[in-house]
């Protein structure tokens, strides 16, 4: 399930200028690699990601902002900052068959996409697949590379670009 915070904005604040129609004045639209791509788009790539790393349970998605994933991430991780994506795993499996809830900031995304070149939409697919592994089981702060080498199959599965581990791996991350 894919869920949107209601302080999400939805249009970054780079708008690029449209021409004037005939009579009007100029508008401002967001460039389609910027926008935040449709719910059933992303809970469709969920279910695939899922499927793929073989994460049996519900997931919950919230597309965030900076600020509320900065708070997340100080409440339950004493880390003051915002960062990209948060998992927070089901620790109790019990009959309503919970995997664990992601947080992602739609703010970093979009930042980072742009550094990368890519869409927004590709960007929240690669943090979406990070997060999934970590409710996995999987911590790339504690293993031997087990999951930077999963992630790495997978995001060639799922046709995705270069991962969050490789981007830190290589001093490239934001």
């Amino acid at each position: 399930m894919i869920l949107l915070d209601p302080d999400l904005d939805p249009d970054p604040s780079s708008h690029v200028k449209l021409p004037a129609t005939t009579g009007g004045s100029a508008q401002t639209a967001t460039p389609r690699k910027q926008r935040i791509p449709h719910t059933r788009t992303l809970a469709r790539f969920l279910r695939e990601a899922q499927a793929a790393v073989r994460l049996r349970g519900q997931v919950i998605v919230l597309l965030t902002t900076d600020i509320a994933i900065r708070r997340l991430n100080r409440q339950f991780r004493g880390k003051n900052k915002a960062t990209d994506v948060l998992s927070f795993p089901a620790y109790a499996p019990g009959p309503m068959k919970i995997a664990g809830d992601l947080a992602i900031s739609v703010n970093t995304a979009r930042r980072q996409a742009d550094v990368r070149g890519h869409a927004l939409a590709t960007e929240i697919k690669v943090l979406m697949l990070h997060g999934l592994l970590h409710l996995a089981g999987y911590d790339h702060e504690t293993d031997s590379g087990e999951m930077a080498r999963r992630e790495q199959k997978l995001r060639a599965k799922l046709r995705l670009p270069q991962g969050l581990i490789e981007r830190t791996a290589k001093g490239s991350s934001l």
